[in-house]
């Protein structure tokens, strides 16, 4: 059995490492509440472009664009997929990190000719340990994502999908949709379909159910075209964004609940540990009375011996 040293020390051990679990919680509450405001002050702007293509559809319909589905359904050209995997930097998030990958495997086993692309020092240690190729690593951290590293992703993939090197384009992160769930997923961002912008309910006078009707005619310059895809390219660029911020959002909120199991366990093990100090203690104290009582008994019948000696 231990010592009461021995456990006091473990328990100063336990009271420090919760001093840093619960810092750590706290740190990610506040990182996880900036993003939130960060990505809530930019998706309005976001919300306006796909209006604003939803606008473009409506007056045009039958425009053409390298960014979607061939109107009549036809298959796209080419069979090489890229993938942007977004992972974090460090552990200590719980099984975040681990879900994430599993998805991108799940995409690579579903279609061996795919291009990863990843975020995050956590995925690139794992594809490289597992020496699964990486078409381009982007080496700024994970953490506290910005518009321009989305713009500087969006730039590097489109330049590829517009060279026709890539077919599609899937992006793997975690969607956090509420402080209690958050789900890895793989999304497709490139191309679009037309009924992501379009309403079942659009007629032929171009009317959609809940908008008003386009009563004369846009002019777009130099072509709709040209402006859908300018539009489009910024659109994509908002929707890396998003995926960039929904993954540390994602992140900090499962650190946050790692880090607050943690210290539940620390808690019930310092009460465990509180209560063996308080036995070995007791014991110890028990001991040392029994020896000084022993001691004293002897004592007492050796002066007895010594009295009843002639």
């Amino acid at each position: 059995m231990p010592s009461t040293k021995e456990i006091k020390t473990r328990i100063n051990s336990v009271k420090e490492m919760k001093k840093i679990t619960n810092a750590m919680y706290l740190i990610a509450s506040t990182k996880m509440r900036k993003a939130k405001n960060e990505l809530d002050s930019t998706m309005p702007y976001f919300d306006a472009l796909r209006g604003e293509i939803k606008r473009i559809f409506r007056t045009a319909g039958d425009v053409d664009s390298k960014y979607f589905y061939p109107a009549d359904g036809s298959p796209v050209p080419g069979n090489t997929y890229g993938c942007l995997v977004i992972t974090a930097d460090k552990g200590l998030a719980g099984a975040y990190n681990q879900n994430v990958i599993k998805e991108a495997q799940r995409l690579l086993k579903e279609h061996e000719d795919t291009k990863l692309f990843v975020v995050g020092e956590y995925g690139r240690q794992f594809f490289s340990k597992h020496h699964i190729p990486i078409e381009r690593s982007f080496l700024y951290t994970a953490q506290n994502p910005t518009m321009q590293r989305a713009r500087e992703i969006c730039d590097i993939l489109l330049e590829m999908f517009d060279a026709g090197e890539l077919s599609k384009i899937f992006v793997v992160y975690t969607d956090f949709k509420n402080g209690l769930a958050a789900d890895a997923v793989s999304t497709r961002i490139l191309p679009f379909h037309r009924a992501q912008f379009t309403s079942p309910a659009q007629g032929t006078a171009g009317t959609v159910s809940g908008e008003k009707a386009v009563l004369s005619p846009f002019e777009f310059f130099p072509s709709i075209g040209e402006v859908l895809d300018n539009v489009m390219q910024s659109y994509m660029s908002g929707f890396i964004f998003s995926a960039l911020v929904d993954s540390f959002c994602s992140e900090q909120n499962a650190r946050m609940t790692a880090m607050s199991a943690a210290n539940r366990n620390a808690d019930k093990l310092l009460s465990e540990l509180s209560v063996q100090y308080n036995l070995v203690r007791q014991a110890a104290i028990t001991r040392e009375i029994t020896e000084i009582s022993a001691g004293a008994k002897a004592q007492k019948m050796k002066r007895r011996k010594k009295v009843e000696k002639p």
